[in-house]
């Protein structure tokens, strides 16, 4: 399991309280440690920069360069083979809350690991004035 450390993911007020009344007590441990340490901000506060709800981002394999598009979402809207990937989700998890340029990890239900790095946000809701998305 990849800690998370106090300060290291940003996440909006919205986010952080529609995540945790999602799945009630079920949420996967490192999604639940993940809003217990990460800042929590107002909408209109959070940087254009951070990974949050129904943000798309392109992200790059650091092994093999290649790069994809996925939007960030609740599980009710995934789609994976449309790039619609559920934040309860490893990867998911691993992009929530980080920052352009950062390089995501997360670990894969049979144990490996995986990263990605943000190369950028190509559309986060609060940057573009909606903050109830």
């Amino acid at each position: 399991m990849l800690a998370t450390i106090h300060g290291e993911r940003t996440l909006t007020e919205l986010d952080a309280a529609r995540l945790n009344k999602l799945n009630g007590s079920q949420l996967p441990p490192v999604l639940a440690d993940l809003l217990d340490l990460a800042e929590v901000l107002p909408s209109r506060e959070v940087p254009a920069d951070i990974v949050t709800m129904y943000s798309q981002v392109q992200i790059e394999d650091p092994a093999t360069h290649q790069t994809q598009k996925i939007t960030l979402c609740y599980p009710a809207d995934a789609e994976p083979a449309s790039g619609f990937i559920s934040v309860l989700s490893p990867v998911g998890i691993g992009l929530l809350g980080v920052k352009a340029g950062t390089l995501a990890r997360w670990q894969m239900p049979n144990g490996a690991q995986g990263a990605a790095r943000v190369v950028a946000i190509l559309f986060q809701p609060e940057a573009s004035g909606d903050y109830t998305t």
